[in-house]
This record gives structure tokens, C-alpha cells and sequence, in this order.
């Protein structure tokens, strides 16, 4: 497997949501910052912001989410070249978080395994029937 192929493999399914978050991080000689961004992409694990500054892979940061007020501490992994004056920058979260985002209806693989009841597999099961254009199954 390329380098690129594992930067670009996801252990759960992407959601092209954009959300506004703030990033707390300690930029160069120690100066901490609070900074508004932009995610482009989510998944249980992380995802892709447009953030203002400049950051390095391996930086730790802060993400919050002003809806929810949930923290969530994460790191660098990929900053790209700049685009209309922001840095596609992608993070990985602590520790998987798939409430962070609050989606409400998250695909499959961002439910922990115990969390999976039988009411939530058929809810899934019937929006993926209903999304497909097929018929909801009895």
C-alpha cells in the first residue's frame, strides 16, 4: 500500500458536512490561539477542516463544537496546500467520537459495537432501503 493510499484509508464512512468549530492550539514560541474553521468532511475518527492558520502534522489541538459545547482533543495529520486563504488540514480525533458531530442519523460504522440494538440496526436498514429508492422491508 502507497503512502498516499494509507493517508487517504478511513475507518469509518465520510459525511460531507460543513460545521464552523473553533481550534484551540499552541502555535510557534508557546502563543496559544482560538481560531473559528470549517470542516469539510467528518467521520467517527476525525475529519477535514479549512482552517486559517497554518498547522503541523503532529500538532495538538482542541476542536469545539459551538453547538454542542463538546470538546474533543485531536492531531494533525495531513495539512495541504493553501486554497482561498485557508489550509485544508486533516485531524484525528483522542479517541473515536462519533457523538462529537452530532449527526442524526450517523451511517452504521460510526455506532459502537455495543451500542448496536435491533431498533437501531432496523432504523438503518429502513433509511438505506428508503435512500435506495427500494421499499422498507416488514
Amino acid at each position: 500500500m502507497s503512502d498516499r493510499d494509507r493517508q487517504n484509508r478511513r475507518r469509518s464512512q465520510r459525511v460531507l458536512l460543513q460545521v464552523a468549530v473553533y481550534i484551540t492550539t499552541e502555535m510557534a514560541r508557546g502563543k496559544r490561539i482560538r481560531v473559528q474553521a470549517f470542516t469539510q468532511a467528518v467521520n467517527a475518527h476525525g475529519g477535514m477542516l479549512d482552517a486559517p492558520i497554518r498547522m503541523i502534522v503532529g500538532q495538538r489541538l482542541t476542536l469545539v463544537n459551538p453547538q454542542s459545547e463538546k470538546e474533543v482533543g485531536c492531531h494533525v495529520v495531513r495539512v495541504d496546500d493553501p486554497s482561498d486563504g485557508s489550509y485544508p488540514t486533516a485531524f484525528e480525533f483522542d479517541n473515536p467520537s462519533p457523538h462529537f458531530w452530532r449527526i442524526g442519523f450517523p451511517p452504521i460504522d460510526w455506532v459502537v459495537t455495543q451500542e448496536v440494538t435491533h431498533e437501531t440496526r432496523q432504523a438503518h436498514e429502513a433509511w438505506f432501503a428508503f435512500s435506495a429508492g427500494g421499499r422498507r422491508r416488514k
